[in-house]
């Protein structure tokens, strides 16, 4: 069942409209029943309901949105992580979220957007292509960025 058709999701939806506040309709049992099915299962669920996406990543999206922040990237060979920050941070500053001395040694960043890298496969393939950019310390790091940082302690 969709969650708006349930008065107490409507009466909320009013509620929240009258205030002029960002609020998320996430079910339980959808949210249950999505974490029990294969993907491509998931996704027909969520379309017949009408969603493209569970209401836990919708609720993490509007809450990162509330709170001003954005995620960027680092990739090693045998890793992939996320870092957190403030929505405006500088290139340095993102950089020390990983470690101090990263930040205190920053000499620059190469960047590259996550749909590069994928496209070209490797940052081997995409350092040959001219795809990584160079930048600097003024350098406002953007939401999905991947970045490498050259430091030199």
């Amino acid at each position: 069942a969709n969650p708006m058709d349930n008065p107490y999701v409507q009466a909320a939806a009013a509620q929240a409209e009258k205030e002029n506040a960002k609020w998320v309709p996430v079910s339980a049992e959808i949210e249950q029943e999505v974490s029990e099915l294969e993907e491509e299962e998931a996704k027909a669920f969520l379309s017949d309901l009408g969603e493209t996406e569970p209401g836990l990543n919708r609720l993490i999206r509007t809450a990162y949105a509330m709170l001003g922040l954005i995620n960027f990237f680092t990739v090693g060979e045998d890793e992939c992580r996320a870092w957190t920050v403030h929505s405006g941070t500088k290139a340095p500053k993102a950089a020390g979220k990983i470690h101090s001395d990263i930040e205190r040694g920053f000499i620059r960043a190469e960047i590259i957007t996550y749909d590069e890298l994928i496209k070209c496969g490797s940052f081997a393939a995409a350092r040959e292509k001219g795809l990584l950019r160079v930048e600097g310390k003024e350098y406002i790091i953007k939401d999905g960025d991947i970045a490498y940082f050259r430091f030199n302690v």
